[in-house]
Order: C-alpha cells, then structure tokens, then sequence
C-alpha cells in the first residue's frame, strides 16, 4: 500500500503585531524660521511659547487647572491669567502708556499682590482662555503699531522703569522688552510642563 503524504506541521495562527498605545496629538504651535531678521526671530519665538501654553493648558476643566503641585501653591490657570496681565503690563502699559486692560483695572492689587494667581481659581476654564486669547491679541496690535514706526526695535517705552531692572532708569526699549516676554513664558512653561504632568500624564516639550 501506498504510505500516506508527508504532512507539514501544524502552525499557530497568524497574529497581528502589537501597536503602540496611541500618542497624545501633539501641539499646533508657531516654530521659529531659522533664518529671518532680529524682529520677526523675536517675535516667532514669542508665538511659539504663547502656543505651548495653551497647549499645556487645551482641555482641562476647572478643578483640573486649579489643581497645584505642592509645595507650590502654582497652577495651570494661574499660568494663564497671570501671562495674560504681563502681555498687559508690557506691551499696554510700559510700552504703550495705557491703563491696564479689565479685570486687571479694577483687581484689588493693594490686598493680594498676587490676585491674578489666586483669583484665577474661581474663574472658568472658557474665561480664563477667552483673557489670555484677549490680550495676547491686543499686545499684538500695539507691536505691530511700534515695529512699523519709525523706530521698529528702537523704539522706547512711555513709562519710565521704576523696578530696579538692573538699578537702571530710563525707559525700556522695545528689544528688552521683546526678549524679556520670550523669558518670562520659557520660564512658566517649564512650570506648566510639570504641572500638566502631574494633572494628567500629558508629557512633551
């Protein structure tokens, strides 16, 4: 008699590769030109960390952004409102000579130095990004009125400096100033790194 065929082994069947967990979508931010005159670098620069804050801060509630990382009493809301009084102070205020722009008019600055950090968490999350989409605008405006004069980054602030930046007077110059906003958001977005972070996992530059 014939012997039966050969027959192949039996195989396990085919399974799909495993996936990586999906990946948070990243952020839409203003990036840099590599190449480009002082004012448009500055300026870039400035966009870019306007972006990564509200990156840092996109779809949190209300008790989400008032939640602190002890020992630190700073929160993503704070972040927010307080970058949204210094757009303000610099660019309204120093740079242009206006009265400061609501709620900021009228806070009780003389009782809490730090109102904007404190009364950022009875504020909603729409409000609270409504202010700093509010006045990121309108330090935009009188930039783009300073950088098109005659002075462009020479141009001088209307007050005066009365900090002690430095132990120096005079007025500011729109450069300082420029490259001062770029400072005082890539300090606060470091701040923002680690309070999103705790707040929900999101991880990212």
């Amino acid at each position: 008699m014939p012997s039966n065929p050969p027959t192949d082994p039996p195989t396990d069947p085919p399974t799909d590769p495993p996936t990586d967990p999906p990946a948070e979508p990243g952020p839409t931010r203003v990036e840099p030109p590599l190449r480009a005159d002082e004012a448009t670098t500055l300026r870039a620069f400035l966009d870019h960390h306007r972006d990564t804050l509200r990156w840092k801060t996109a779809g949190l509630t209300a008790a989400q952004l008032r939640t602190p990382l002890p020992p630190s009493t700073m929160t993503l809301g704070g972040l927010l409102k307080h970058l949204a009084y210094v757009e303000d102070h610099w660019t309204g205020v120093v740079l242009r000579g206006a009265a400061r722009r609501p709620p900021f008019d009228t806070a009780p600055w003389d009782d809490d130095p730090d109102w904007e950090w404190h009364s950022a968490a009875h504020d909603e999350p729409a409000a609270l990004r409504t202010l700093f989409d509010d006045a990121v605008a309108a330090s935009d405006q009188v930039l783009d009125a300073a950088l098109g004069g005659p002075g462009g980054l020479e141009t001088l602030s209307v007050r005066e400096n009365h900090r002690g930046h430095g132990d120096q007077g005079g007025r500011f110059g729109l450069r300082w100033i420029l490259v001062h906003l770029v400072e005082e958001y890539a300090r606060h977005n470091g701040h923002a790194d680690l309070l999103r972070e705790a707040v929900d996992g999101l991880v990212g530059e």
